[in-house]
């Protein structure tokens, strides 16, 4: 049992897929045998081999939809969807079912009902998200409160990636999947949104169903981040990684792409520091990320504060 309640099992042969799970493991073995041997040294573990994965795709996924996150404004939104699985979290817990199904129902309620306080009331939307996720998370951390102890709510908030087992795994690949796939299938539909709703709404697409679709995009990601950063964190990497991209280029497919990599390179690297330094791996990755923002504002060759400083063709 994981601090989460029941997503690890103790027996049996295990959900079906679990031979993939295994299976990107022998492949990531193979990879760390390839690296130095000071480089491989914390991931000849199982345990951080899994971690390893883990990472890799929360890190990948979380830049893929940070790019969205970032062109639409949404910052607030990924905030107020993270806290709000809190209850969710919580109920999962008490009824005995895996926590991902309480907290992408209460997140996706919690979308709703901002997005109908939002439309239906003279409330705006900063206030509406602020609204609903400060109620949602006070709600989680009262019931947490009353049915485990302060080690579970510390894992749900601040993630525990060392620990996460096959089966969570298996639910972070598949939500992965999910939302790369979505993101492939409807790139059409998400760009003309992200950049003109209105055009969108002209070319005859559903700009509600898309809207609500990327939100549950965002609820899923960031139910199957739990386990690695936590409640708190995963909005740092729903936000940071596009924002790097962002600084670097004004086109949308090479936004995502390099948003992906500086997520997983951050989940990577902050997964080895934390290893060496013995500190939270979910606040390590973190930290990376934002070293990776950092040094994209300072850098970049066309927004960069450098750039601005002391443009082409500048004399002295």
């Amino acid at each position: 049992m994981t601090a989460q309640g029941v997503w690890v099992n103790g027996g049996g042969e295990g959900p079906p897929g679990m031979f993939l799970v295994d299976g990107l493991l022998v492949v990531v073995g193979a990879v760390v045998s390839l690296l130095p041997e000071a480089v491989a040294e914390p991931f000849q573990y199982a345990f951080m081999q899994r971690a390893l994965l883990a990472a890799v795709v929360v890190g990948a996924v979380c830049g893929v939809l940070s790019c969205f996150v970032i062109l639409k404004r949404w910052a607030l939104l990924g905030d107020a969807i993270s806290h709000a699985v809190l209850p969710g979290v919580a109920v999962a817990y008490l009824l005995g079912w895996p926590f991902f199904i309480g907290a992408f129902l209460t997140g996706a309620l919690t979308s709703v009902g901002i997005g109908l306080l939002e439309r239906r009331t003279r409330l705006k939307a900063d206030a509406a998200m602020g609204l609903m996720f400060t109620a949602a998370f006070a709600l989680g951390v009262v019931i947490i409160s009353q049915i485990a102890t302060s080690t579970h709510l510390l894992h749900v908030l601040f993630g525990n990636v060392l620990g996460v087992g096959a089966e969570a795994l298996l639910l972070i690949l598949a939500a992965g999947a999910v939302a790369v796939g979505a993101v492939l299938f409807f790139y059409k539909e998400l760009f003309a949104y992200t950049f003109d709703e209105v055009q969108a709404q002209s070319l005859g697409f559903n700009t509600t169903v898309i809207h609500y679709g990327l939100i549950l995009l965002l609820t899923l990601t960031i139910v199957a981040s739990l386990e690695t950063v936590g409640i708190i964190l995963v909005v740092a990497m729903l936000i940071t990684p596009g924002a790097t991209a962002y600084m670097i280029t004004d086109h949308l497919p090479r936004m995502i792409l390099l948003a992906a990599f500086f997520g997983a390179a951050s989940g990577v690297l902050g997964l080895y520091l934390a290893f060496h330094y013995n500190v939270a791996s979910g606040g390590t990755m973190v930290l990376v990320a934002t070293a990776f923002f950092l040094l994209a504002l300072v850098f970049s060759p066309r927004h960069g504060l450098l750039g601005r400083w002391f443009p082409r063709g500048a004399t002295h």
